[in-house]
Order: structure tokens, then sequence, then C-alpha cells
């Protein structure tokens, strides 16, 4: 199956996260990444889901999505049009014998030691999800601890915005 994202402006009302992702649901997506946060103005929130589906039933979703209340705009978000970021906290083993080889990793990859003991090393890392992934397979062989990632945060390029008035 076919990886999408899709942002959903929604008037910033509770319950709305819920009945956007009781929609997935409801279609049978399993949803990979999301982000939910405010934007430039309190009265809308920005919902960012990528998942996984065909392109018939991801098109019926789109279209059911704009029948829920609360929904402002839909857009997916193709890679070639927007710029994608994940935040990743990764929490390495900290032995002598590889200490050197994670922290090699970590600065040919641009991330960041946040935190550092006698026990582990905690590494920041900002970028695309494949970029994450690849860091992250690479850290297996020294021992990963803990991780943390954020859903993915996308917006298209250029002077086109998500704020298209189409459900009110």
């Amino acid at each position: 199956m076919k990886k999408f994202t899709v942002a959903i402006l929604v008037n910033n009302q509770f319950g709305v996260l819920n009945r956007v992702t009781s929609m997935f649901r409801r279609r049978a997506f399993n949803i990979t990444s999301l982000t939910v946060s405010e934007t430039e103005s309190e009265e809308f929130s920005r919902i960012t889901v990528q998942s996984e589906g065909d392109e018939i039933k991801k098109e019926q979703l789109i279209n059911q999505l704009y029948k829920l209340p609360d929904i402002v705009s839909v857009a997916e978000l193709s890679n070639e049009e927007t710029v994608n970021r994940e935040l990743l906290l990764i929490k390495i083993r900290n032995c002598s014998e590889t200490r050197e080889d994670v922290r090699s990793a970590s600065d040919a990859y641009e991330g960041k030691v946040v935190d550092y003991t006698k026990d582990s090393i905690m590494i920041q890392m900002i970028g695309d999800s494949r970029k994450i992934d690849n860091f992250v397979h690479l850290m297996k062989e020294f021992g990963i601890l803990e991780i943390c990632r954020t859903g993915i945060v996308s917006l298209q390029r250029g002077a086109t915005t998500i704020r298209r008035v189409t459900n009110l």
C-alpha cells in the first residue's frame, strides 16, 4: 500500500480530533503519524495525518472528511510539493567500545547530543521520515534504549496554503 499525508484544517473545538481519527478507523486506515497543533489563528487547528491505503479508499476518506462538522479544508500533501520534518529523540547505550561510532554517526546525520550520562547518550535529530528511519536502523547495533518520535509536520511550498474555506 502507498503512504499518503493529509493536512486537515479544523475549527479549534472540543472533540474534533476524535471525529477525524474515527473517520480513519471506520475506513480501516492505520494512522502511522499524527500531529495536531494550533495555527497562526486561535480559531483553527491543523491535523497532519500520515497513513497507508489504496487510491480509491483514500479519495473516499478525503470526501468523507469534508462531510464532518468543523472541517475547514483538507489537502493531500505530496513529497514533491511540501517540506516535511520529524523530530527524533533516541537514547543509546553508552559504552566505551561504541561511543565514538555513535557520536560519528550522529554527526554524519546532523544529530545533536542533548543528554550524556555514564549509561546513555541521548541524540536529537530533525529531518524527513526517511532520514530518521535510516538513523534508527543504524543505531540498532549500538543498543537503543528508548525512542520517541513526533509525527510528521508538513507545509506546502510556495504561496499555497491550506486555508481554503470549503466547508463553512
